[in-house]
């Protein structure tokens, strides 16, 4: 089991602290595993397991709790106000009126809440309303390139272990499956893929026409790393199409995509002007491997914009709002804003040894003229400080 220290780190830190832990991402991403990681260390830590309350409300035991009161009394029937409790709800979203329940419980002050949710209708609801400025949402992806070494130990051969990186799965599960059963694990994706559109969205909306929704996703998953917008989407899907699909349609669309955490997305930031820009952002799929269950992913094609949609994951991770960003007639690929209020620049590219790419990326830099830092990331394997841009080798980085 791979301790997934980034996000253990947080829930440390929040530990016994008056605020709700929430815990967000896609389906299947390890919300579950890392909580038990969480419970585990509590108990080593001299927590008794009779103070700590978990429940995960997909597991059958748990289904005939419908009723956010009679929850409530059950949790509260074992909690003793003479001693702290810390209790974790698991898919909380699927209890009726769960925002109640939380509100209900946040509100006991010898009660350490933790919650998760695979949607962010969790944080889109009235919950997001009665606990403003109660919670803080820690959001949780499949493995970085350093966790997934750290599930594949048996195989010390980094580079090749990047490129499974940047053509499968890095879904916790995809990862302990694609080692038993390869074959698996496409089917696993399907399932992930199939619950999210149809569960997630397509229940949840009401939607009667899943096949444009089919259409979008494809459209987009082979798009990452170019910039879109649901004007073009619609242009490029109703060319020689007579189901035609609306250019609303498609910003719904998108809409339920991310609130499901299968996209990211990434405004464009004009860096001379310091401002946001309305159109033609860039959308990021949260696994690499679920492109595989389309028909037009080939293996070891499209790797720029593979690694790219890697680094994003990366950046994000690593704190920071990641935008990609434009400087009069030259494009960055990302521009991360710490909340220090610093801010670094990158540009990524498969490799620069062609004189005419390596001048291409770092033109780009050369006319921003503030001093924050700037670094290209390619897998070439040479690293060097140019004009006081970092060239770094981009698994050197990923392992930091």
């Amino acid at each position: 089991m791979v301790q997934r220290e980034i996000y253990l780190k947080k829930l440390r830190q929040l530990k016994d602290q008056n605020i709700i832990k929430v815990i967000t991402g896609i389906r299947r991403s390890g919300k579950s595993t890392l909580l038990k990681i969480f419970k585990t260390e509590l108990i080593s830590n001299g927590v008794s397991s009779k103070n700590i309350i978990f429940l995960n409300f997909e597991e059958r035991e748990n289904l005939n709790f419908t009723d956010w009161t009679e929850l409530y009394d059950e949790i509260i029937k074992n909690v003793n106000i003479n001693n702290n409790y810390y209790i974790f709800l698991d898919e909380v979203q699927l209890i009726n009126d769960f925002e109640k329940l939380i509100n209900s419980l946040y509100t006991k002050k010898n009660i350490d809440l933790y919650i998760t949710g695979s949607n962010a209708y969790l944080l889109s609801s009235e919950l997001a309303t009665l606990l403003t400025g109660r919670y803080i949402s820690i959001n949780i992806q499949p493995y970085s390139f350093k966790e997934y070494l750290l599930a594949n130990d048996e195989e010390k051969n980094t580079d090749k272990l990047f490129r499974k990186y940047l053509n499968e799965s890095s879904f916790p599960e995809a990862v302990t499956l694609s080692k038993k059963n390869k074959d698996l694990v496409n089917d696993y994706l399907q399932s992930i893929y199939e619950t999210v559109i149809i569960k997630d969205i397509a229940q949840r909306y009401k939607l009667r026409n899943i096949h444009n929704l089919h259409r979008v996703i494809s459209f987009v998953f082979n798009s990452i790393g170019s910039y879109v917008s649901p004007t073009n989407i619609a242009k490029e899907l109703n060319k020689n199409s007579q189901k035609h699909i609306s250019h609303n349609t498609i910003i719904k669309y998108l809409d339920f995509l991310i609130q499901s955490y299968i996209l990211y997305v990434a405004p464009r930031y004009d860096i001379k002007g310091k401002e946001l820009l309305t159109t033609n952002e860039k959308y990021y799929v949260v696994d690499l491997g679920l492109r595989n269950i389309t028909a037009t992913n080939k293996y070891d094609t499209d790797l720029g914009h593979k690694l790219e949609n890697i680094v994003y994951f990366e950046l994000f991770r690593r704190g920071g709002k990641v935008y990609v960003g434009k400087h009069n007639d030259k494009e960055i690929d990302f521009v991360v804003q710490k909340s220090n209020n610093e801010r670094e620049y990158y540009q990524v590219a498969f490799t620069v040894n062609d004189e005419k790419t390596f001048k291409r990326e770092m033109a780009a830099f050369k006319r921003i003229n503030d001093n924050y830092p700037k670094y290209l990331l390619t897998l070439d394997y040479d690293n060097a400080n140019i004009d006081g841009i970092q060239k770094l080798n981009v698994i050197d980085w990923l392992i930091l």
